[in-house]
């Protein structure tokens, strides 16, 4: 079907600039991919620390409120006064 000098081009030309050709793409995706990966590793870790240190906000406050409701020696209304006042982050 084809003649002899067809075949020996694609042996020796065509398909190793074909692998070539594909191998570098393949290459390129997954470091893309990688990038990729590592990007969002990064942005959970961030979600994560943002969501300890609002834990750790919330953990003070219910301290806080623990300490006001066992404790009947102090002032309660100035206690809840004040943490009316507080900034709430």
């Amino acid at each position: 079907m084809f003649p002899g000098f067809l075949w020996f081009f694609f042996i020796v030309v065509a398909i190793p600039v074909i692998v070539g050709v594909g191998g570098d793409i393949a290459k390129r995706w997954i470091k893309l991919k990688e990038r990729q990966l590592e990007l969002v590793g990064t942005q959970a870790a961030e979600k994560a620390a943002q969501y300890a240190a609002h834990a750790e906000r919330l953990e003070q406050r219910v301290r806080v409120l623990e300490r006001i409701a066992t404790d009947r020696g102090a002032d309660l209304a100035g206690e809840i006064e004040s943490l009316r006042n507080e900034p709430l982050n």
